[in-house]
């Protein structure tokens, strides 16, 4: 599994900085998120949020498939995204620390 998190990693951070955007630079919290989301894609077909519940059925979810619609409003006003994967410039940097933020998913959507 380590491999496949390794492959998987890499492939999003190169995805994410072609875009000029950036992955949290604690390369062990991140890839424990990666593992996240492999188990949540082989689990639903899908690779939602590894933060959120999910309830399986993609139309449902789809708001929470990363990256979520969420991030980057997010990443704009706090800095992180809910779960910390995708940061600002400033925090990838060094110059600012990722923060516990406000879920921004409508309660009406959340899986109970």
């Amino acid at each position: 599994m380590t491999d496949k998190i390794d492959q998987y990693h890499q492939s999003l951070k190169s995805a994410t900085e072609s875009l000029g955007q950036f992955l949290n630079p604690d390369v062990e919290f991140t890839k424990q998120l990666v593992a996240g989301l492999i188990k949540n894609s082989e689990r639903y077909g899908y690779s939602s949020c590894p933060c959120r519940l999910a309830a399986g059925i993609y139309e449902k979810d789809r708001d929470i498939v990363c990256p979520c619609v969420y991030r980057d409003p997010d990443v704009a006003e706090f800095g992180n995204c809910y779960c910390s994967l995708y940061v600002s410039k400033e925090v990838s940097e060094g110059g600012k620390k990722t923060h516990s933020i406000p879920e921004r998913r409508p309660k009406s959507l959340r899986v109970k």
